[in-house]
């Protein structure tokens, strides 16, 4: 007995010190991937890094940790004048920049956006805000009313309208909000449509840009991780921590990845505390084993 034990803790300490290098190693980098762009009169959505001519510029420059301003005035679906920072205060906000009269890419974003997350325990309302407004000046509270109208059926969540806000505004106040989180674009006279990029952005409580999403698939796992992330701890449980600590934000794909490294240490502590408490079972076992065939 007292040979197995040992040879335990031999185990034990043995993977304890090959675990070491796996605790202190550093995680690689991920690639970058571009985001992809409408281009106007088409409906083609190409990448952002092969489009032509003067359309190059149109993206998102990732502004991480930037205030948003609070003060800009817009109006909500209803036609009321609204200050943008009647939003803020309690909850992350999930900011999406389109309009509503966009022939494609608009309404994929959004339709990705209702699929994720309607797949969350969260609620839009209580647990966070989703705030969109339109890049178009033109456009007016009834058109921002019929594309919340549509995304409230996709969410199909009762009681969470109060939740969701659509906007318009006067050219100066897209031009704050677009500048601030770093949205670039053009509009075509020809076709009277925009050329933009698709993607999310997770602002903080107090309007500090926390996450950019790329892209048109928004997984329900990176929406969820990037709320949390943003709330400071006031929404998500311990499986999240958990899930924060293996899976990291890579601001140039806008996603989380695998962190490969984290879960090794994850895995190598698992390993060592098991085997600690195995040698503490086989000790008791030890221990009180003569007294148990003394007593027989």
């Amino acid at each position: 007995m007292t040979y197995a034990i040992s040879g335990t803790a031999r185990a034990a300490l043995v993977l304890a010190l090959l675990a070491v290098p796996a605790l202190a190693a550093p995680a690689a980098a991920q690639p970058g991937m571009p985001s992809p762009v409408q281009l106007p009169g088409s409906g083609v959505v190409q990448p952002s890094g092969v489009l032509p001519g003067p359309l190059r510029e149109v993206g998102y420059d990732q502004r991480l940790g930037e205030q948003v301003p609070l003060d800009l005035q817009f109006r909500d679906d209803a036609g009321r004048n609204v200050r943008l920072g009647s939003y803020f205060g309690s909850r992350p906000v999930v900011l999406v920049l389109a309009y509503y009269d966009c022939p494609m890419l608009c309404g994929v974003v959004l339709t990705d956006l209702t699929a994720s997350l309607k797949v969350l325990k969260l609620d839009a309302g209580r647990d966070f805000e989703v705030v969109v407004a339109s890049i178009d000046p033109s456009e007016t509270p009834q058109q921002a009313f019929a594309t919340k109208r549509d995304a409230l059926v996709r969410y199909s969540r009762m009681g969470t309208e109060d939740g969701w806000h659509f906007l318009t505004g006067s050219q100066k106040a897209i031009d704050g909000l677009t500048r601030s989180v770093g949205f670039r674009y053009q509009y075509d006279e020809k076709t009277g449509e925009f050329a933009h990029a698709a993607g999310l952005v997770i602002l903080t409580p107090q309007g500090r840009i926390s996450r950019y999403l790329l892209g048109l698939e928004y997984p329900p796992r990176d929406v969820r991780l990037g709320l949390v992330e943003s709330a400071d701890g006031k929404i998500g449980n311990l499986v999240d921590q958990v899930l924060l600590y293996c899976f990291h934000y890579d601001p140039a794909t806008g996603r989380y990845s695998a962190m490969a490294m984290n879960i090794l240490r994850l895995a190598a502590v698992a390993t060592v505390f098991g085997l600690v408490l195995l040698v503490v079972l086989l000790r008791r076992r030890e221990t009180h084993g003569p007294k148990l065939q003394g007593a027989a």
